[in-house]
């Protein structure tokens, strides 16, 4: 088993470390710093970290600002306040003029756990997704982390990513062959039968529902699909047409966010069953972590479900 560390760690390690070697990345907090872990970069860069008060929306402005001086923002505070309360900012201020902000939404999803449904943030896929130019994207674990945060500083343009606040298993690292570029999904494990796309922490819980169905005899092809925005549809058409059945899992409502895309995806250029694994379009509600996301269903037994559904779905 890799080492389980959140998301939201290993993206502040990363920013501080990174931006060692780029004096233009700067950093903005909404009074979070400990929870974002943007305290990182805060300890490494002091010069160059602005802790902007419980004002997210005037965080993203002057974000903007500062991209349109030549810098590279990257803005901290919850996925609820990032995609939520600061959202008309984050699209007519960054977005509109294309400039080269990155939005970073900790906290996000159902693992929130105790802090309920009012932070629980399950919509920031879609409201991010439906911004024309912004590019969307949910790391799975820590390797995957890093790699993101590095082509994120070498991107130029606005991108929203989402962070964890639950410690998770480090897998990508064991993959042979693993790489990471924006836009292209990853296979994980190949299989015949049914693939299963997933982004987050339902990666590793795709990887436990494939040993599942294998033991079943049933083959499962896992693709990591970090970016939700723009989609690969090159590594979804190969999926549909190799495998005939789909199955996208997602810490985040089933409306509009990464099964949406693929079923979108799918709908125009490779008709196959999409069975859509996440949130059923309700609130979350307060609870430790493991028995809020066990209440939604978001586990490998109910992906081992969802994978059966699709393939009695199958031509």
């Amino acid at each position: 088993m890799g080492e389980k560390i959140a998301t939201r760690n290993a993206y502040g390690m990363a920013l501080a470390e990174l931006a060692k070697n780029d004096s233009k990345v700067v950093c903005f907090d909404a009074d979070l710093a400990g929870a974002t872990m943007s305290k990182y970069f805060l300890d490494a860069h002091p010069d160059r970290f602005f802790d902007m008060g419980i004002a997210e929306s005037n965080m993203q402005g002057v974000a903007a600002g500062m991209a349109a001086c030549g810098y590279k923002p990257f803005t901290n505070t919850f996925a609820m306040f990032a995609a939520g309360r600061s959202w008309e900012q984050v699209r007519n201020s960054i977005c509109y003029p294309g400039l080269n902000v990155k939005v970073v939404g900790s906290h996000g999803g159902i693992s929130v756990g105790e802090d309920g449904a009012t932070h629980q943030c399950i919509e920031d896929f879609a409201i991010m997704r439906a911004i024309p130019g912004m590019m969307v994207l949910c790391p799975c674990d820590a390797n995957e982390m890093r790699h993101a945060v590095e082509a994120l500083i070498n991107y130029e343009g606005p991108a929203y990513m989402r962070l964890g606040r639950l410690a998770v298993e480090t897998v990508t690292d064991a993959i042979p062959g693993y790489s990471f570029e924006l836009g292209k999904g990853t296979m994980l494990r190949d299989g015949k039968d049914v693939s299963i796309i997933a982004n987050g922490m339902m990666v590793q819980m795709a990887l436990q529902a494939a040993d599942m169905l294998a033991e079943e005899g049933i083959s499962a092809r896992i693709i990591d699909m970090h970016t939700i925005k723009p989609l690969d549809g090159e590594i979804v058409m190969k999926a549909a047409e190799e495998t005939g059945a789909i199955v996208v899992t997602e810490e985040h409502n089933i409306l509009g966010g990464l099964g949406a895309a693929v079923a979108e995806f799918c709908g125009e250029n490779c008709p196959v069953p999409v069975v859509r694994h996440g949130v059923n379009d309700e609130f979350g509600r307060s609870g430790k972590a493991p028995l809020a996301l066990k209440a939604f269903g978001l586990s490998p037994e109910v992906i081992v479900e969802k994978a059966k559904k699709a393939l009695t779905m199958k031509k």
